[in-house]
């Protein structure tokens, strides 16, 4: 009896493991397990917010939205202005490629982002995900990133608001030592001079930008979270 429950155990073991399996490619268990393999906990990012960039990610890359689907860029705005709240992570050759300093907007609060706005003139900080596009010189801010909002009432107004990646002397360590924060932009994700350039020709033409603050509102209606 005990060898015929082994025969039929042994039938029924791949149905069990493509149950397991199911929904899951090997690609996706690879970027799940990113959080724990590149330490990100330690770099002050939680796992929480990790999963939900990876939510948009996956949606935006299912649907051919990403040419540069490797790249996830990720700014967390719930921490302190004074924290590197910026992650540029490679999910193909799993390294996190820079953790830096960026600005939120002038009414979007002081050290800490609480208020946000996809209105124009507003001076606030838009969340939810955005898509990158080619970099510009501005006049007045050099060499900047075109950011692409996609979310409904979120960020979709963007371009007119001209919200793009550009650097400011006022997202540095030294303004932080002498203001104790962060300085503010008037709305866009503003970085070190220094890594500007650098940040922007990686995550360039069509990658995966996701802002974040734990509002309510953006959770529960977020079509990219759903």
């Amino acid at each position: 009896m005990k060898q015929h429950l082994f025969y039929l155990l042994l039938l029924f073991l791949p149905v069990i493991n493509q149950a397991g399996s199911e929904n899951e490619t090997p690609e996706t268990a690879v970027k799940n397990d990113l959080y724990t393999q590149l330490h990100l906990d330690e770099y002050g990012l939680s796992n929480e917010v990790f999963q939900l960039a990876l939510i948009g990610h996956h949606k935006l890359e299912a649907q051919g939205k990403l040419e540069n689907p490797n790249i996830l860029t990720i700014v967390d705005f719930s921490q302190t202005s004074k924290n590197k709240r910026l992650y540029v992570i490679d999910c193909r050759e799993q390294k996190l490629l820079f953790n830096t300093l960026v600005a939120h907007g002038r009414n979007t609060g002081d050290e800490y982002a609480k208020h946000f706005s996809n209105e124009t003139g507003t001076l606030k900080s838009s969340l939810g995900f955005y898509i990158t596009k080619k970099h510009i010189t501005g006049s007045t801010v050099g060499y900047s990133l075109v950011l692409e909002g996609i979310e409904k009432g979120f960020n979709d107004n963007a371009a007119h608001r001209q919200i793009i990646m550009h650097g400011a002397t006022y997202a540095t360590e030294d303004f932080i030592k002498k203001n104790g924060r962060l300085g503010r932009s008037f709305g866009c994700p503003s970085l070190p001079p220094d890594l500007i350039q650098p940040v922007v020709e990686t995550i360039e033409n069509g990658s995966c930008l996701f802002i974040y603050y734990p509002d309510p509102t953006y959770l529960r209606t977020s079509s990219f979270l759903s």
